[in-house]
């Protein structure tokens, strides 16, 4: 794979703190100095728009901006860099994608399958699609431990009328790895359309959009070690087309006139009016290249490595309940036997862990789980077995007072 230690000198973070051990990559990932330094660089060396200026560091800074999407598409395995859509993120990806189905895609009567397990982001979206185009939402059985089941899945294709399938790529609270590649051929043998939440994926798990054959994905910037504020969608350039912006503004037109006509761009520039986030989409440049320098392949095998090893001190412990055993892509979501997660996020916090305590934005997946919140432990690349064992220590020895007494 790749060694680790050599791996945390690259993150100022980790340099910076070193008493802290920061299980919270699922809500945001660090980064390392190549994307401080890109982002710098912008802002000390050559900060000017893209696309408007003609002059020198405005050509510069738009031609890294316009290449960062050929990085983006060999990323995930993308043969046109058009099909590359930069946006704020993942949630403003996933709106742009619903948006489309609820005022063109969808009429009344049509199914929008979806699942239980998804983040807000991935779901309320669709229910304000349903709505505008009188459509309804469906659900997929999941198994009783939130796993996924082809078989519940194919079956809910025999009521017809499903004309877009919503699914995570990693699920956010259980980090299962769904099978995306079958999903996405049971879904066209029966004429759906496929949108997969790839926030919690791609950076964790190797993604080929060409072999998996899905017609969206959307993802983030700041959870694959790159700035906050910039995002993707990969959408299939027929269906881009076709579909409309969620706003209009400068650089997405190339003509308007007085009588109300716009002429717009074509894919991807229509979608992406105003000035973007530019620092972000070029630090997202060089995360993506320092993930692949890495290799998803190891960057994945890690991953599951630093979750196995959890996993197993975990259920050695008579004070833990974990919820997803079977986890995969360095997701861990577990509580301590009598303490509210809130309270015992608090106690670590005091010992010096960062971890997530809550519903994790996936407010619906804790009514198959039977637990109200949880606490959410997330991996990374820099993270270490000794930071495991450490944190296992900690757990071993927490107890009711110690967290009440750490909150008065």
């Amino acid at each position: 794979m790749f060694d680790v230690n050599e791996v945390r000198k690259d993150f100022p973070m980790i340099q910076n703190n070193k008493d802290l051990i920061y299980f919270d990559s699922g809500a945001t990932s660090f980064k390392p100095k190549c994307v401080i330094d890109a982002v710098m660089d912008y802002y000390t060396l050559y900060n000017s728009n893209i696309h408007r200026g003609d002059y020198d560091i405005s050509v510069k800074v738009s031609k890294e901006y316009d290449d960062t999407r050929k990085t983006i598409a060999r990323f995930i395995g993308a043969d046109d860099p058009r099909c590359i859509v930069f946006t704020s993120g993942s949630t403003s990806a996933l709106n742009l994608v619903a948006y489309n189905f609820g005022n063109s895609f969808l009429k009344q009567g049509d199914v929008i399958l979806t699942s239980q397990v998804e983040h807000a982001s991935n779901i309320l979206p669709w229910f304000k699609a349903a709505e505008k185009a009188k459509a309804k939402i469906e659900y997929v059985p999941l198994n009783a431990d939130a796993t996924f089941d082809l078989k519940k899945y194919e079956d809910c294709f025999a009521q017809g009328n499903i004309k877009v399938v919503v699914l995570p790529h990693v699920s956010n609270v259980m980090g299962y790895i769904y099978p995306v590649k079958k999903i996405a051929e049971i879904a066209h043998a029966h004429g759906a359309l496929v949108s997969i939440d790839g926030a919690q994926g791609v950076p964790h798990v190797k993604v080929d959009v060409k072999d998996l054959d899905i017609d969206f994905l959307s993802f983030s910037s700041h959870k694959m070690l790159g700035p906050a504020g910039a995002g993707v969608l990969y959408g299939k350039y027929d269906l881009l087309d076709r579909m409309e912006p969620l706003m209009y503004g400068g650089d997405s037109n190339a003509r308007f006139y007085n009588d109300g006509t716009i002429i717009l761009k074509g894919v991807p520039e229509k979608f992406e009016s105003g000035t973007p986030c530019i620092e972000g989409v070029l630090g997202m440049n060089e995360a993506a290249r320092y993930l692949m320098d890495l290799g998803m392949e190891n960057v994945e095998e890690y991953g599951r490595y630093l979750t196995r090893y959890f996993i197993e001190k975990l259920e050695k412990l008579d004070n833990v309940e974990i919820y997803n055993p079977r986890s995969e892509a360095g997701i861990v979501s577990f509580n301590l036997k009598g303490i509210f997660a809130q309270d015992a996020a608090s106690y670590f916090n005091k010992c010096g862990v960062a971890l997530r305590s809550g519903t994790h934005c996936a407010k619906l997946i804790h009514n198959i789980i039977n637990v109200t919140e949880s606490l959410r432990a997330t991996f990374n690349v820099y993270n270490t077995t000794e930071e495991i064992d450490r944190f296992v220590e900690i757990i071993r020895d927490t107890t009711i007072e110690k967290c009440v007494d750490s909150i008065l």
